[in-house]
């Protein structure tokens, strides 16, 4: 999918993440105590893996899933304990090598079957493979819809089962926040989440050439302080 859009935000996301907000990162997704805040962000953050993890088999044997923006690879971790062979691929070389790191504590979990190949580079690349499942957990956030649509299309002639996705609901709360974030100097700013319409997100899944063999299934809002996100099912007609 070339899409200039698209193209200026990974670039965008890629310097964020891999220089700038790498050891928040790290300190967010570990164990250690963090303020009222981001505590709310964590709990957030572990209800949503939760429940995409819920809709996607218990035995994953013989599956292949892509984890598209695993981040330090707690969902992929997931998956390979259920059997999956899961190619794990983020922006961020540095929250890959986090990531390895991490997974080494937990290979004892993973059974002969499942496994997890890290990569760095673009969740879109086709030379990745097919695969049964895709999960997109808050990678999308950070696009406006047309670019989450194409994303959608670019993995649709590879997945045989679902692609999972969350994306930010567009809601008064977010939309207030968004706006504020405006104020800040640009080198201070994280890339901008863009709230999307859920309405007009499923029209544009609808109207999309690319995704006609496959319908929206299940939707689940996860709300905690300083997080909203909102998980969508696009399966396999």
């Amino acid at each position: 999918m070339e899409h200039a859009t698209y193209q200026a935000r990974r670039g965008e996301i890629e310097t964020y993440f891999d220089r700038t907000a790498v050891k928040a990162w790290e300190h967010l997704t570990s164990d250690a105590p963090v303020g009222r805040i981001r505590a709310t962000v964590r709990a957030g953050r572990d209800r949503m893996r939760a429940t995409l993890l819920s809709w996607l088999p218990a035995d994953m044997h013989g599956m292949r899933l892509l984890d598209a923006g695993c981040g330090t690879g707690a969902l992929a971790v997931e998956a390979a304990s259920r059997g999956a062979h899961v190619v794990a691929i983020d922006l961020s070389p540095t929250l890959v090598e986090l990531a390895v790191r991490r997974v080494a504590q937990h290979l004892e979990t993973f059974d002969n079957a499942g496994h997890i190949d890290f990569r760095s580079g673009d969740m879109l690349d086709a030379g990745l493979g097919h695969f049964d499942h895709v999960v997109a957990m808050d990678s999308l956030i950070h696009y406006e819809a047309h670019d989450v649509v194409r994303a959608l299309e670019a993995w649709a002639p590879r997945v045989s089962r679902s692609m999972l996705i969350t994306f930010a609901p567009r809601t008064p709360a977010l939309a207030a926040m968004h706006a504020v974030g405006r104020f800040f100097p640009r080198g201070d700013r994280a890339p901008s989440i863009e709230p999307v319409a859920e309405t007009a997100l499923k029209r544009g899944l609808l109207a999309a050439p690319g995704l006609q063999a496959f319908c929206d299934a299940r939707t689940e809002r996860v709300a905690s302080g300083f997080y909203t996100s909102q998980a969508l099912e696009i399966a396999r007609s």
